[in-house]
């Protein structure tokens, strides 16, 4: 009632009948304190992104172009597993999207990432050539080039813990394709592929699709005492294959790792 005067809100109450001013109650400070929101807030998200050229400077600069964030365009992620895994017609949208933000009653805030329909949620980086670039001179090297990586996400949590001020990352994904060359070693990685430690391309099955990643995410002190962002990655594990390495424009072979885990992993990140 931000526009209604005072005035106009007595006259309103004075004039009302007195049947209906029975009914109404006055709540002191602990009957309103009752009144809350019980189901939380759910977005449902449609989006890309595509930036020009995103800068880094220190002293020098680190410079990554032609960004583009959305959705893949197509619907044969992990073909072996012959259905459409997204459920949708193919779009260069990041769609099918809804995230569940809840407070609950120890304070703790979750979110949650999911699918709106039976499925997952896919999604494409692709950037140009990423430039280390001189402040003094016209020096540059290109240290990445013709990035792309086509993914999926099965769910993901995020959760603030008032208890121990951390934060905590859940996700499921997988990689059904990443390419990118290192322009200056003359490097070059084809049909990288990440997937469960469990996921057999033999016999594959949905349920084991998805690498799982559990990490904490919090302020600590420094070897100086100086308060660093901390990074704990608890747990981490996955298949990889690599398709082709190319080396000077020539496949040298194909690479495997089977089952790896990376648990017990901490570090702190500060400025110097």
């Amino acid at each position: 009632m931000k526009g209604l005067k005072p005035s106009l809100l007595a006259l309103c109450v004075a004039g009302a009948p007195p049947a209906a001013m029975a009914e109404i109650q006055m709540l002191d400070e602990a009957a309103m304190g009752n009144i809350t929101g019980q189901a939380g807030v759910t977005i449902e998200l449609e989006t890309k992104v595509n930036i020009d050229r995103f800068i880094y400077t220190d002293e020098g600069s680190l410079e990554v172009n032609d960004i583009f964030v959305g959705g893949g365009n197509r619907n044969d992620y992990f073909s072996e597993l012959g259905f459409n895994l997204t459920g949708q017609a193919p779009s260069d949208l990041i769609d099918n999207l809804r995230i569940n933000v809840d407070i609950a009653a120890d304070g703790d805030a979750i979110i949650n990432i999911l699918p709106m329909a039976f499925g997952a949620v896919d999604f494409t980086v692709k950037t140009g050539a990423w430039n280390l670039v001189s402040s003094t001179t016209a020096d540059s090297t290109t240290i990445l080039d013709n990035f792309q990586m086509d993914a999926l996400i099965g769910s993901g949590t995020i959760r603030i813990d008032t208890a121990t001020d951390k934060l905590n990352f859940k996700t499921d994904f997988a990689i059904d394709d990443m390419d990118f060359d290192v322009p200056f070693l003359a490097i070059g990685i084809r049909d990288f592929q990440l997937t469960g430690a469990d996921y057999d391309l033999s016999a594959p099955q949905p349920l084991d699709l998805f690498a799982s990643v559990d990490m904490d995410i919090y302020k600590a002190p420094n070897n100086a005492g100086v308060d660093s962002l901390a990074v704990d990655l608890q747990s981490f594990n996955a298949d990889i294959r690599i398709g082709g390495v190319l080396i000077g424009g020539t496949s040298i072979g194909s690479v495997a790792m089977d089952n790896l885990a990376i648990t017990n992993t901490s570090m702190l990140i500060y400025g110097h």
